[in-house]
């Protein structure tokens, strides 16, 4: 039975303000997500004065700022983190953080057990090799990028120091066709990076049934993100495209019925099939009446219902042997009504 990590992807979703961080830490903690992630960063170290919103977030967003007033605006501070590292704890989920420049690089290290690296950052060299040399484990999304890029960054990463790398799926597009979502590009990257746990990061809209995340669950994702919300209708740049706590519950109800329907990995009978073993299968059965000491024949005998008999993979078998009594018609054959060699091997 496959194993599935749900990271609810809280992201900016706060909109700045811890009380509404606390709330969707209660939620996805309430929803069963294994970890809730946020999103960590000093806006004017990794966003430049120059850099305008995307469509997205001019879309979502009526004030005529540049993206670096929004994400300032966005922003918790560093003792912010903190709080919400320690909420996290006394709510028994597991607190998870990107960092978006160096500096928040070091300050996460204490907080985390291992690090996120967004799609955006895959070829930031030195924000990969800051991230690296903590000699933690790292999941990477590789929206936006090719497979000798993906390569290369997880090289990278492997030779400064990362012990342990996954990798997401992502298409790097908010919010992301569900044409576009291309979830067979997971199995892809399972058969490009076989030692490595593959997942699936996701912006496509939620629909009602979470058939898309449900999907790449069924394509091999062992980690699922994203986007969280508790309140779809809130302002701001990712709520409106955000599973919330009901599209979650929803996902792990799907992901609980596929694991309960997926069972053994083996083929093998089942104790539910036993009875239908023997009422379904056929026996060997005369097909006329037989005198004791006649030979079997192929006109003799027939397959019928139930298998309490002599199964008809023995057919061969039969054929051929003298019957050591009397038998009438329709009778199912059973090893004793036949003479045969006490070494030959016979089944059921």
């Amino acid at each position: 039975m496959r194993h599935v990590t749900i990271i609810a992807e809280a992201g900016q979703n706060h909109n700045g303000q811890l009380k509404m961080a606390y709330k969707l830490i209660d939620a996805a903690k309430k929803s069963g997500a294994d970890f809730v992630k946020f999103q960590t960063s000093i806006p004017k170290l990794h966003v430049s004065k120059f850099a305008k919103k995307a469509d997205y977030q001019i879309k979502n967003s009526k004030k005529k700022e540049s993206q670096l007033k929004m994400l300032q605006k966005l922003s918790l501070t560093y003792q912010d983190f903190k709080k919400i590292k320690k909420y996290c704890r006394k709510k028994k989920i597991e607190f998870l953080s990107t960092p978006f420049d160096l500096k928040s690089v070091d300050f996460l290290d204490p907080l985390l057990n291992f690090y996120k690296i967004a799609s955006a950052d895959l070829n930031n060299l030195p924000l990969l090799k800051a991230i690296a040399k903590k000699n933690k484990p790292i999941i990477l999304s590789t929206g936006a990028s090719n497979l000798d890029e993906i390569k290369f960054a997880v090289n990278f990463l492997e030779e400064n120091g990362c012990p342990d790398i996954s990798l997401l799926h992502c298409i790097l597009n908010y919010p992301t066709k569900y044409k576009d979502a291309n979830l067979a590009m997971i199995q892809d990257l399972s058969k490009h990076f076989p030692n490595y746990t593959i997942g699936y990061s996701d912006h496509t809209l939620p629909d009602h049934e979470m058939i898309t995340i449900t999907t790449a669950y069924l394509m091999g994702a062992q980690i699922i993100e994203k986007h969280f919300t508790y309140d779809k209708t809130l302002p701001g740049n990712d709520h409106y495209h955000a599973m919330d706590d009901k599209d979650l519950k929803i996902l792990l109800k799907n992901l609980n019925k596929i694991n309960e329907i997926m069972g053994y990995n083996k083929k093998i009978v089942l104790k539910s099939e036993e009875i239908s073993r023997l009422n379904a299968r056929r026996s060997i059965v005369i097909n006329v009446d037989v005198i004791k000491g006649e030979v079997i024949n192929e006109s003799m005998i027939t397959t019928k219902r139930p298998g309490i008999g002599i199964n008809p993979s023995n057919w061969d078998k039969v054929l051929g042997k003298s019957v050591n009594k009397n038998l009438d018609k329709n009778h199912i054959l059973l090893w004793q009504d036949i003479n045969i060699d006490p070494k030959e091997n016979n089944g059921d």
